[in-house]
């Protein structure tokens, strides 16, 4: 079997041709270490022009398009395009990440600068809106983000000599923002009559509130404050492109090729014309000018960098050259020297020197190039043209040798033949043609079998036989040099191939994912000598694979740097280099290729760091050649914990429902009951599928989680206190380093994680927002200030927190399989650690953003535990396969057999670890894991009498350890929390359900006793009164879904999931009887009142079967319900039966022999029934909840005094009616503790406990019923009816009017005054039809007042003198709005001023004077108004407004008016 493992050989970047000057400006600058940082495709480059080397940053995964230089100019940040663009700042010293910025921009991110300290970064985005944000870039934080403007933004800068002020300027505007809190405001620059408005490209700052900004048409504008005060014209011929200050002056240059200096008053130095210098040519257009010094840096369109030394400036110095605009697709090797030959559709042949990594030839075509082939000899470089023509020319001097034109359709592969005398031209015209070198390229032959387009081809080591693939994906073979096609495949079985290039084939299986179109890779090369194979494809991924490769989803190892599709790539005649080509980019690319025995020496290097880890191992096969994975954690990897309805969907629920239900809201309803419940006990623990998460607190109690409760368990007293905050299953916990506070993650649609203490059990910070579905894995920094998590979301997105902030730090996509732990480093918390299915991961922060590598190590296993050893490299996880792995840094040191089975907890002490794994041991390890010091194996004959349960099987597989006061705590997965003595005995704490749905409930008619039944084929007897224990335990061979005691308490009824029951001893819970007459669920039991005479057995497939129990016989059977039964209940004689069915019928029959019956609502409510536990009828309708098509109530039981009524619904909610429930919609009390479904409620023998059971959730909770006199009010205790009546204290008029203003109409109706821009009396031209409207375009208001505009006279008046406006300064404002606003005047100044508002003017009115003050910068009405009581703020006043965007309040000091 072929190795499907990646080759141990690499690629490392070594050299990039190529500067990116189309569509980008200001892109190229000096360091402080005098190199020059640029970018190209999707790699950051410092190139140090004396040594001539580059180094490369590489943690973008698309096109740059964007870069700034940091003051001090060492760090550099660029920005990238695609769908979730980010920014990073990187060290142009060691090229690597210092932070990452992310999350805010779409598209890509069009400009950036840093401001005068280096503190802040501002960036552009390409999204509609060009939103511009300000960023704490250290943080990764935004500081403020605004829409920047409808059109393009091409330069943005920060004011060096005002603090918080910023220059944009882009298509036909500039503007002038403020940075104010968070808010950004702009202004408008005002053209007026000093020139023509028109689109600005570039700009630069000055002192006193000067700006300088290149126009399109040559000019220089020059702004004081924000209006234009003078041109420089004709600066340049044409289009300013860019605009560089120093510490000299500035430097232009723009499309005339022109370089010009100016002083700092913007008076000329000199003129630099690059058309007229030795390296110059007709068309230069200049985009990037640096001057430093007595050195400028030159940019141009055509992807070359110059550098010109000023006193010298006739002979730049041409740096780095590239391919121009088009795509780049042909590329050769030469045969026998270190040569590459491109060409591309900007019609150009070049040659570069790969030892020199230079440029040593070039020649322009009539032609675009689409591919290329240098002849055996070296003499000949063939071109195919996109024409369908094909040129040859020799290589010495590029002079033309033959010009062929014998297709109409491009040449996209030619090949000379290993003996020199052929070369093959593949067309797009489905055709080979064969041609004769020797007879000066005569066409000598022609293959014709294709039916598409030719991709690629090789020649036979002998010359004799050729093979191709086509568009269609087939591969064919032809005779040669006559062209036939071999039908017979026998004659092929021996023939060599000189190379390979192909794509299909059965030696390059591998390389194509397992689902994938056929065309996604465009270029493959062959390295016979090393058996390795490099291929490019669409995704600007480079790959190593073996050579052959036949199985599909081979491993291999990709490289990042092309942004978009590469079209060719070669192995260089000595197989020391890979060159790969870039399409889009058109940029070339030279990798060294270091092979397997340097790969070993190079490792203490650090490899160049990416976001996606370039010596991944992965691949997009199933990893069949991993072993099988346990089946607890395969489980465990299928759950989704997706809801059909999250609990956050029933306000919205409601609100649809309200329509329905007016007419109900006008009656008088049921009050809610006096009496309340209170949360008492819970038996169960999340094991099954959660790790970890069970832990000592300071005091010595016990914290963790089970359903939607927090549960903290004190064991001394057997008492338990719980943690209600959360409204779904809790997945995972973590406690605080001093263990008083804990952290819970909850599912949710938007899930929440709660940060509690656990001496009261208050929320300390509730952090949402980030993470969809779940969250699965917490931990706390060593310090606790840091909490990082990880959601459930396909992309298991990892957050670092600063949890009392409630502020995420940073985030990242985690991996595309299931994390199943996290942790902070102890001692460093800006690094980090995640495992999980097939990965182990070793993360740093950046910012906003994290930077992962993928350990190294030889198979991927899967990890299921991982905690930080006794220093800050070392990391010691435990596998699936029960091996523990001992990591430095990134690389596996060794590994330690620990269990049989997978390894699911570990912990660590101050000298040595414990761990647990599937095999029930729990093992005691010494520090470095050289020997283990003692084993527990958790068996029924080692507990302690002093135990709340029995231990329900030898060995249970261990989820979760903890240690702290002399004992070691633990989790098993059967819902069991265990202490272990350090001498051995182990005491048993707590126990529930193991995995599987409980529906079965009974509680004992006249002991605190009750008994539950489960899917886990469990049958168990739990004690209510204080020793709150299991007293017996049954394996049945079924899971069970009810149960019910006989009126003495001797028997118990238990009905199976596969239509048996059978009825067994309360005591010993041994068989006394069994009968199988159904094949569906048993899905309801009950024993006739008074004596037991009967049992009715209720199942699955609609029907009731009555037995007589004293004899054992079926005696009759009840017919006619329509679908499953859900409840059953006896009247007291023990005659009549109640049913309900899933389809909500209420049906009596007659007992013993089954008659259906039919009786009128009146009538039911007379009769006095033994027990109620049905869920329909008149005398309970007011139970089911206004979502009732969402969700059902599933269970209802009747107290034995006939007054109070609990159920238990689909979400989840236990509730508490008074009992007759009569009329739709009564209140209630709510509890909140199970997670899903509430699948039965029954209360105890004397009504003083309610025991009710979660499906899912597997707890049984036990609830103390607390009448009205001994309870206080808890927060718990909501009073609560689906929808408000009116009977609830009716509103006063004028609150009811208030209360119904819709604010929002106002807003969105056109407003007079511009929303944006510039305040009328700042404003000296028009504003224009959009300002006007306030709207972004194409976003119409969807409620309008005004006639709409007509579309096509938005002109720009460039040539018409307008009459200035007349500035109107506001005088005098009348009114005050009183009329819907409350608490919005206040005094002043000791009572000197009162401040108030009406419209949008916040008013000061001197009393002595009778003068007003305004301030005006709010666009809408202004709707509340406070001010700041401290001292240490006097005067400091906010207000708030309407508006259709959500805006930000303003701070006003009340005493100038000013924000």
């Amino acid at each position: 079997m072929a190795d499907r493992t990646a080759p141990n050989c690499h690629l490392r970047l070594e050299w990039v041709y190529g500067y990116r000057g189309h569509q980008c400006r200001n892109n190229l600058y000096y360091t402080a270490a005098k190199e020059i940082v640029y970018f190209v495709a999707g790699v950051g480059v410092v190139y140090n022009t004396r040594e001539h080397k580059q180094k490369f940053y590489l943690g973008h995964n698309d096109d740059i398009i964007s870069l700034a230089l940091h003051p001090e100019r060492v760090l550099v940040a660029t920005g990238q395009v695609g769908k979730e663009p980010y920014i990073c700042v990187w060290d142009s010293y060691t090229v690597q990440t210092v932070s990452i910025l992310k999350d805010m921009h779409t598209h890509g991110i069009a400009c950036l600068a840093f401001d005068l300290d280096g503190q802040c970064l501002v960036s552009v985005g390409l999204d509609s809106k060009n939103t511009i944000c300000v960023w704490d870039w250290r943080r990764g934080k935004v500081l403020a983000a605004a829409p920047g403007h409808t059109d393009r933004i091409f330069d943005i800068s920060w004011d060096l000599y005002q603090q918080s002020k910023l220059v944009s300027c882009g298509v036909k505007h500039i503007k002038f923002w403020s940075l104010c809190g968070n808010a950004l405001t702009p202004k408008r620059g005002v053209f007026g009559k000093t020139g023509d408005l028109q689109t600005i490209l570039c700009l630069a700052c000055a002192r006193d509130e000067i700006t300088y900004s290149g126009a399109l048409n040559g000019d220089i504008y020059v702004w004081k404050g924000i209006n234009l005060i003078r041109t420089v014209q004709g600066a340049h011929g044409s289009g300013i492109f860019s605009m560089n200050a120093c510490e000299e002056g500035f430097a232009t240059g723009g499309r005339d090729g022109c370089i010009r200096l100016w002083d700092l008053n913007f008076k000329p130095i000199t003129v630099i014309d690059l058309r007229e210098t030795d390296q110059g040519y007709k068309g230069l257009s200049v985009r990037s000018v640096c001057w430093r010094g007595d050195h400028i840096l030159v940019g141009t369109q055509d992807s070359e960098i110059f550098e010109v030394v000023v006193h010298d400036r006739t002979k730049p110095f041409l740096i780095m050259q590239g391919h121009c605009e088009g795509e780049l697709w042909a590329l050769a090797v030469h045969p026998t020297k270190p040569l590459a030959m491109t060409g591309s559709d900007d019609r150009s042949v070049r040659i570069w020197s790969l030892v020199d990594h230079a440029l040593i030839a070039r020649c322009n075509m009539e032609e675009p190039i689409r591919c290329a082939a240098v002849s055996t000899d070296g003499i000949h470089l063939a071109l195919g043209m996109k024409d369908g023509s094909f040129t040859v020319l020799r290589v010495r001097d590029m002079t033309e040798v033959v010009h062929i034109k014998d297709r109409k359709e491009a040449i996209h592969e030619l090949k000379y033949s290993p003996d020199g005398a052929h070369l093959a031209v593949g067309s797009n015209d489905n055709s080979v043609d064969i041609y004769g070198v020797v007879q000066r390229y005569k066409k000598v032959g022609e293959c014709v079998g294709s039916s598409s387009f030719i991709t690629h081809m090789d020649w036979s080591t002998d010359s004799k036989y050729l093979q191709t693939n086509d568009g269609n994906g087939r591969r064919l073979f032809y005779r040669m040099p006559s062209g036939k096609e071999v039908t017979n495949r026998e004659e092929l079985k021996l023939v060599q191939w000189s190379s390979w290039t192909c794509v299909l084939g059965p030696e390059v299986n591998g390389i194509w994912p397992k689902y994938s179109d056929i065309n996604d890779i465009n270029s493959v090369d062959a390295n016979f000598s090393s058996q390795v194979l490099v291929t490019a494809d669409d995704y600007g991924l480079v790959k190593l694979f073996r050579y052959p490769c036949v199985r599909k989803g081979a491993k291999f190892k990709k490289y990042l740097g092309h942004s978009a599709h590469i079209t060719n790539v070669r192995w260089s005649h000595d197989y020391q280099w890979v060159i790969t080509i870039g399409g889009a980019d058109h940029s070339v690319f030279q990798w060294k290729f270091v092979p397997e025995r340097k790969s070993k020496e190079t490792l203490h290097i650090a490899p160049q760091e990416t976001l996606i880890d370039s010596h991944s191992e992965e691949s997009d096969s199933d990893q069949s050649d991993v072993p099988e994975m346990d089946s607890e954690i395969e489980q465990e990897t299928q759950h989704t914990y997706r809801r059909q309805v999250y609990k956050e969907d029933l306000p919205q629920l409601k609100e649809q429902c309200k329509e329905k239900h007016r007419a109900m809201a006008m009656k008088k309803r049921e009050r809610a009951p006096a009496s309340g419940m209170r949360l008492h006990f819970i038996h169960g623990y999340r094991g099954y599928d959660c790790r970890s998460n069970l832990f000592y607190t300071q005091t010595g109690e016990i914290v963790y989680h089970v359903a939607a409760v927090g549960v903290v368990y004190n064991r001394q007293q057997n008492t338990q206190r719980f943690y209600l905050g959360h409204d779904d299953d809790i997945l995972c916990l973590a406690i605080h380093p001093v263990k008083d506070y804990v952290a819970t993650g909850q599912v949710g649609r938007d899930s929440s994680i709660h940060i509690w203490e656990t001496e009261f059990l208050k929320p300390l910070s509730v952090l949402k927002g980030f993470h969809q579905f779940g969250v699965c894995a917490l931990d706390f920094s060593a310090d606790g200030k840091r909490l990082a998590s990880v959601g459930l979301d396909d992309n298991h997105t990892i957050v670092l927190w600063e949890w009392r902030k409630g502020e995420k730090i940073s985030t990242i996509r985690g991996s595309k399989d299931k994390i199943f732990v996290i942790k902070i480093n102890p001692y460093m918390p800006d690094k980090l650690i995640t495992a999980g299915v097939k990965h182990m991961k070793f993360w740093h922060r950046a910012g906003g953003g994290l930077i992962g590598k993928k350990g190294s190590m030889g198979k991927t296993e899967t990890m299921m535990c991982a905690v930080y050893g006794w220093t800050e490299e070392m990391v010691f996880s435990g596998t699936c396969t029960g091996d523990i792995c001992i990591w430095r840094d990134m690389f596996l040191v060794k590994t330690v057999k620990a269990h049989d089975g997978p390894v699911f907890s570990m912990h660590a002490l101050e000298k040595g670890f414990v761990t647990g794994g599937k095999d029930g041991i729990v093992a005691l390890w010494d520090d470095t894991f050289e020997r283990c010091l003692k084993t527990y194996a958790i068996k029924r004959a080692v507990l302690a009498p002093g135990s709340k349960g029995l231990l329900l099987e030898d060995n249970p597989s261990i989820r979760a350890i903890s240690l702290g006061h002399g004992h070691i705590l633990v989790g098993t997965k059967n819902g069991e929390i265990l202490e272990v003595d350090k001498n051995g005995p182990i005491t048993l704490l707590v126990q529930g359900h193991m995995e599987g749905e409980v529906w079965g409930l009974a509680t004992h008619p006249h002991l605190p006793l009750c008994a539950t039944v489960s899917d886990d084929k469990t049958l168990r007897i739990w004690d209510l009164s204080p020793s709150h224990c299991m007293l017996a335990v049954r394996k049945l061979k079924k899971g069970g879904r009810c149960c019910c005691f006989s009126p003495d308490g001797k028997a118990l009824a238990v009905g199976l999931n596969d239509g048996c029951f059978l009825i067994v001893n309360a005591d010993t819970l041994e068989d006394l009887v069994s009968f199988h007459h159904r094949k569906d669920i048993i899905s309801e039991i009950r024993f006739s009142p008074v004596t037991g005479k009967y049992l009715a057995v209720a199942s699955g497939d609609s029907f009731v079967d009555i037995y007589n129990v004293m004899n054992s016989k079926r005696v009759g059977v009840c017919k006619g319900s329509m679908n499953y039964i859900t409840h059953l209940d006896w009247d007291k004689r023990g005659k009549l039966l109640q049913v309900n069915t899933s389809v909500k019928e209420q049906l009596f029959f007659e007992a013993p022999r089954g008659k259906k019956q039919t009786i009128p609502a009146t009538e039911v409510d007379k009769i006095d029934w033994s027990t109620w536990t049905c869920v329909l009828g008149s005398s309970c309708e007011g139970i089911w909840p206004v979502v009732s098509e969402v969700t059902e109530v599933t269970s209802a039981c009747l107290s034995n005094d006939k007054k109070l009524l609990a159920t238990g619904d689909d979400l989840g909610y236990v509730k508490l009616f008074k009992y007759p429930v009569k009329g739709k919609y009564a209140k209630f009390k709510r509890y909140l503790a199970h997670s899903t479904h509430v699948t039965n409620v029954r209360w105890s023998h004397d009504d003083s406990l309610l025991a009710t059971v979660g499906g899912s959730d597997t707890c049984l909770m036990i609830w103390s019923h607390e009448t009205e006199g001994c309870r206080e009010a808890r927060q718990c205790d909501s009073e609560e009816s689906d929808i408000e009546s009116e009977d609830d204290g009716g509103y006063d008029s004028d609150v009811t009017r208030e209360n119904e203003i819709m604010y929002v109409i106002k807003a969105l109706s056109t407003n007079m005054r511009p929303m944006t821009g510039v305040k009328p009396h700042f404003q000296q031209k028009e504003p224009s039809v959009d300002e006007r409207q306030g709207v972004v375009r194409g976003s119409r208001p969807p409620v309008s007042r005004a006639p709409p505009m007509p579309e096509k006279l938005q002109t720009n008046n460039v040539g018409k003198k307008k009459r200035p406006i007349e500035d109107l300064v506001l005088e005098l404002v009348f009114g005050y709005r009183g009329n819907d606003c409350r608490n919005n005047v206040h005094y002043l100044n000791e009572g000197a001023d009162i401040i108030y508002h009406t419209a949008s003017v916040g008013v000061v009115l001197n009393l002595t004077t009778a003068c007003q003050s305004f301030y005006l910068e709010h666009s809408d009405d202004i709707l509340c108004l406070t001010i700041n009581q401290h001292p240490k703020f006097p005067n400091v006043v906010a207000t708030g407004q309407v508006m259709l965007v959500i805006c930000q309040p303003h701070l006003l000091l009340s005493t100038c008016g000013k924000p």
